[in-house]
């Protein structure tokens, strides 16, 4: 028995040592979730057995705040499916940028009554400037750590979008653009790579952003999404040497633009027919025949058609399990939504360094998320994708160096 207790009497006499409580912890923290994913799975590591789920799918990183110090955990991912513990909350980094916002607006004297109710609301009246000093410094260490990230392998996609924001510069409100990069790598998962701040989209604003991708490691992209911003694509052009779709529903909006409200469905129907073909080939057909249908009433329409054929078609050069996904930035409707909601609480930003709190910290939030869930594009299409070209007279996409 007095064998038995020793080792209890030991851990006891080291319970003042701050670092031993927090590994003692974070050991226990770890086997909760062990315990949890192995409910969850149905069967424990490395045991076979008929009512398994799903299959463990490594770890991510996650740091929990607690009186003992920061505990730092691995969160087991799955195959199918996720998991989260219960004990984190999920929104938390993003919430303390939102209030460290709101605060330094506030004590830099450019509080609106709106700030104002927002601050009393958090109960934040009195906070001091050390306080905020302390909680930006925490929340801009993790956020620039995500953000310049060094990015390893290869990332065929790329999204790019821009929301626009209001931001406080010399005594002048002005608009600023958000840049959000999202790229796809060869095992189909997504991640977000990327956010720039700048006063417009010149061909310089982008082609500097796309060159710090670049440098931490973005390569082989094939084929990168947005919208028709020609400064961006001339950028495009200069650092990545890509194909460029050019954003679909956009384009059919200017399309449309051409042709008076009461005939644009039939129009719209039209050109929707180009874009269902199995092939580029079929499509690019397809699509010559309704612009020379409808070059006759809609002269603008049909020179519009020749000017944008190439660009509004490069997603079908790409495997047909991907087309979907990658005809325009759509897919990053609700991460923008989720921006937006953010933004939007705090109206005008006092610097810049206060957007790049806030939106990564909603950014690294989202792509936490992300690598919960499973595959975002088919790994057969990134095999197909990816391979080299075996008849050498036959065009491939892979013959475009990022």
């Amino acid at each position: 028995m007095t064998e038995d207790r020793l080792p209890l009497a030991e851990l006891l006499a080291k319970a003042g040592d701050g670092d031993f409580l927090r590994s003692v912890a974070e050991a226990v923290v770890q086997l909760l979730m062990e315990t949890d994913v192995d409910g969850l799975i149905g069967a424990s590591r490395y045991e076979r057995s008929g009512e398994r789920a799903t299959y463990r799918n490594g770890y991510r990183e996650r740091a929990l705040d607690t009186r003992l110090g920061s505990l730092q955990l691995r969160i087991p991912k799955l195959r199918q499916g996720s998991y989260f513990p219960p004990f984190l909350e999920a929104r938390r980094t993003s919430e303390k940028a939102l209030a460290a916002v709101i605060q330094e607006a506030w004590i830099g004297g450019v509080s609106t009554r709106r700030v104002d109710e927002l601050v009393q609301a958090m109960g934040l009246t009195g906070i001091s400037k050390s306080t905020v000093s302390k909680l930006c410094k925490d929340i801009d260490e993790r956020v620039n750590a995500f953000l310049d990230r060094p990015l390893a392998g290869e990332w065929p996609y790329l999204w790019l979008d821009a929301t626009y924001l209001k931001q406080r510069e010399g005594g002048r409100i002005v608009s600023v653009a958000a840049i959000i990069a999202v790229a796809v790598n060869t095992d189909g998962r997504r991640e977000i790579v990327g956010l720039h701040i700048g006063p417009s989209e010149a061909e310089t604003f982008w082609s500097t952003f796309l060159k710090s991708l670049v440098r931490r490691g973005l390569r082989e992209v094939k084929l990168v999404i947005s919208d028709a911003h020609e400064g961006l694509k001339a950028a495009i052009r200069r650092v990545m040497g890509a194909s460029w779709q050019r954003c679909r529903v956009h384009w059919m909006r200017n399309a449309l633009s051409y042709v008076p409200k009461g005939q644009q469905s039939m129009v719209s129907a039209a050109l929707r027919q180009a874009f269902i073909q199995p092939d580029r080939v079929s499509a690019s057909q397809t699509l010559r025949h309704v612009a020379d249908q409808l070059r006759g009433k809609w002269p603008k329409l049909g020179a519009f058609i020749d000017d944008s054929e190439t660009d509004v078609l490069a997603h079908m050069d790409f495997p047909a399990q991907h087309r979907t996904k990658i005809h325009s930035p759509n897919p990053l409707e609700r991460l923008n939504k989720e921006v937006k909601r953010r933004a939007d609480v705090v109206g005008i930003f006092p610097n810049e360094g206060s957007i790049i709190r806030l939106i990564g910290a909603v950014l690294l939030e989202a792509n936490d998320e992300w690598q919960t869930q499973n595959r975002y594009m088919q790994i057969e299409g990134m095999v197909e994708l990816m391979a080299p070209a075996i008849d050498a007279d036959t065009p491939r996409i892979s013959t475009v160096a990022a």
